[in-house]
């Protein structure tokens, strides 16, 4: 942790290692598949062990690979395509898949109703929407029908229950898939973190890549091990502090569709999990859950939280009852999405209350609102960061 007394303003720059990379989402997990082809990548961590399918690092990347030349059949690199559904394995599939085929990847959470879905199908101007037809008893599919009239440049939506006949369908295709520039957006998050209306913050394929690797990096947790990984991925702590960060990492993925506090601990035991990324009302939930006395949580190597504070006795009582380091995460969806980070060795007081060091490459200050003056240490201000993982900027909103 900086030393905030010697300190007389409020900036701070982050190490410059590990190196930054120019690498796209696709060239990941082309490159994770050449090394450790066999190495298992992707476990459906659903409640029925009969159910849970697994990946290696090969059929991730072939599956991808038939997914990105299916979308090609229908889209135009640089259009938006968007997915509405929980934590799928097929999600993993298409966010690599979109990303190989040039498109855009808008996603949405599966909890939204007709108005919010027809407003971000319609602001992304999205030419295609996949959805799973019905979620917690949420109709998806007769909403989306409802609202398509609605969305002029939406002309297509797929559904995942046929996600055999989607794949088959790209098969025929014989084109090439375009070759992406790392700096290429390829992801559209809708936020409403600054004024309360929702921006899609148009996020690039650099960006993600490194702020999953490097955030991997600093929580520490072995290469390839086991991730359980429970944040939902239409959010950024799951699609990039999930899976990019375990794609960097040559990590086995344990994807739960939606958090179970009974589950997430079962699945930890089954397949010795390593890591895991939870809010703290997650993280609360597991160590009151009856179950956590008599499942063996050995395996783990790190936990890390982020969305709101954690008081100081959660922080000693996660490490000391799971026996891992704990690290707190800070940023916003605009920062790709972590800009700064606690180390596993800050004490116990410093997890607590602060928002730890500066990311590699990442430069952060805290400023007067009305001046833009950085401000002295211990002073309330504005956080300020800039860097590789910056958005470019608000989809179609200028002003914003």
């Amino acid at each position: 942790m900086t030393d905030a007394s010697t300190l007389t303003l409020s900036e701070t720059r982050g190490p410059s290692e590990p190196p930054l990379r120019d690498l796209t989402i696709g060239g990941l997990l082309r490159e994770v598949a050449a090394q450790v082809p066999d190495r298992r990548a992707l476990v459906a961590g659903v409640p029925d062990p009969a159910g849970r399918r697994e990946w290696t690092y090969a059929d991730l990347l072939a599956d991808a690979e038939r997914a990105a030349r299916a979308l090609r059949v229908r889209f135009e690199p640089g259009e938006r395509v968007a997915l509405w559904a929980p934590n799928v394995p097929q999600w993993v599939v298409l966010e690599f898949a979109c990303g190989m085929a040039g498109v855009i990847l808008v996603t949405i959470n599966p909890a939204y109703q007709a108005r919010e879905l027809q407003y971000v199908l319609t602001q992304s101007r999205a030419a295609g929407l996949i959805l799973l037809p019905e979620f917690r008893g949420n109709p998806m599919l007769g909403t989306a029908l409802d609202v398509q009239s609605e969305c002029p440049e939406l002309r297509e939506v797929i559904r995942l229950d046929e996600w055999k006949d989607f794949l088959a369908s790209g098969d025929v295709w014989d084109g090439e898939l375009p070759d992406p520039d790392p700096m290429d957006p390829c992801m559209i998050q809708y936020t409403s973190g600054t004024t309360g209306f929702p921006k899609g913050a148009l996020l690039h394929h650099r960006g993600l890549v490194n702020n999953g690797a490097h955030t991997g990096d600093r929580v520490g947790v072995t290469e390839g091990a086991v991730y359980v990984l429970t944040m939902p991925l239409f959010h950024t702590g799951g699609c990039v502090l999930g899976v990019l960060t375990a794609v960097s990492m040559k990590m086995t993925m344990v994807l739960v569709e939606a958090f179970d506090p009974g589950l997430v601990l079962e699945l930890i035991e089954a397949y010795d999990g390593a890591a895991m990324l939870g809010v703290p009302t997650m993280l609360v939930a597991m160590l009151e859950h009856p179950d956590f006395a008599i499942r063996d949580l050995s395996a783990i190597e790190a936990i890390c939280s982020g969305g709101s504070t954690v008081p100081a006795a959660l922080v000693e009582r996660l490490e000391r009852e799971l026996k891992a380091p704990f690290t707190i995460v800070f940023g916003q969806t605009e920062l790709s999405p972590v800009s700064s980070m606690t180390h596993t060795t800050d004490t116990i007081e410093d997890k607590a209350s602060t928002i730890g060091n500066a990311m590699p490459h990442v430069e952060v200050k805290i400023i007067d609102p009305e001046t833009g003056e950085t401000v002295p240490p211990g002073t309330v201000g504005e956080y300020c960061a800039r860097g590789y993982l910056v958005m470019h900027g608000y989809y179609e909103m200028p002003d914003a």
